[in-house]
């Protein structure tokens, strides 16, 4: 019976152990007396998924269907969560095509963000496609949906490259919308920073050690052979990974991640960089 229950609930809204938004945020989302919201964390921890005292939202919370793209095999979810251990947080799994790892922040947040981490490597991937760390901005998770912006790069020598993408909603709908090309990728202790400001246009700035790499404008237009979708105006900052090779998640992932909704920083020097 319960089986029976389960396999419907997957069909239509799923079987999710995780609601959309944490009950009770840590406190250690600190806001200033002038609203801003800071925080910063080297993940310490282990969990799976990450937490964090409940700051974080994972992947999974968006829930699971089968008619939306999720298979039985992974209990039907759509996307992935992240965990940490002693310093690293990386992906737990990807249960479908583009169903990257993913964890936001909780709370409410302003929609000008600035988001850092600093990129560990503990095994070069070598070959194949892809392995990916990736930083969210405006990002919402719901049922069945994730929005949002991501900044990501590759962690391959021999496959170098970064990306500005805008991710539409449905699983799998994503468009890499930024102007120029980046043949580059992230090393051990390299320092990934993405800022979301504006409204229409939306600009995302992706930097790597303090250098603007790349920058993408969202007017809202169809794009990646997806339909018009955003701007994306509001939503939170956050983290997720990529890796459809070998799915070693352990061989890569962030050491330390801070993220701030405070357009001072944003604007005038982003977070983590002197």
């Amino acid at each position: 019976m319960f089986l029976a229950f389960c396999i419907a609930s997957l069909l239509s809204s799923g079987c999710s152990r995780e609601r959309s938004q944490a009950k009770n945020p840590a406190a250690a989302i600190l806001s200033d007396v002038s609203g801003e919201h800071f925080y910063s964390t080297t993940f310490q921890k282990i969990e799976n998924p990450l937490s964090e005292g409940g700051v974080w939202v994972g992947g999974s919370s968006a829930g699971a269907s089968i008619w939306a793209g999720g298979s039985l095999w992974s209990g039907g979810r759509l996307w992935g969560n992240v965990q940490s251990h002693h310093g690293l947080a990386y992906g737990v799994d990807e249960p479908t095509k583009f169903g990257d790892p993913t964890a936001i922040l909780a709370g409410t947040w302003g929609p000008t963000q600035t988001a850092t981490a600093t990129v560990r490597v503990n095994e070069v991937p070598k070959g194949g496609c892809c392995h990916e760390v990736e930083l969210r901005l405006r990002t919402t998770i719901s049922s069945r949906s994730i929005t949002g912006y991501e900044a990501y790069c590759s962690v391959m020598s021999d496959n170098a490259y970064c990306h500005i993408a805008r991710w539409n909603g449905p699983n799998g709908s994503y468009w890499n919308f930024e102007t120029g090309s980046s043949a580059t990728y992230l090393a051990d202790g390299d320092v990934i920073t993405a800022t979301a400001t504006g409204s229409n246009p939306t600009v995302i700035v992706l930097y790597k050690n303090r250098k603007k790499i790349l920058e993408a404008e969202d007017t809202g237009i169809a794009g990646g052979g997806f339909g018009a979708f955003g701007p994306w105006t509001s939503g939170n900052p956050g983290i997720g990974f990529y890796d459809n090779h070998d799915r070693d998640w352990t061989s890569f992932g962030f050491s330390s991640f801070s993220a701030t909704d405070d357009s001072r920083l944003a604007i005038q020097r982003p977070m983590g960089l002197p």
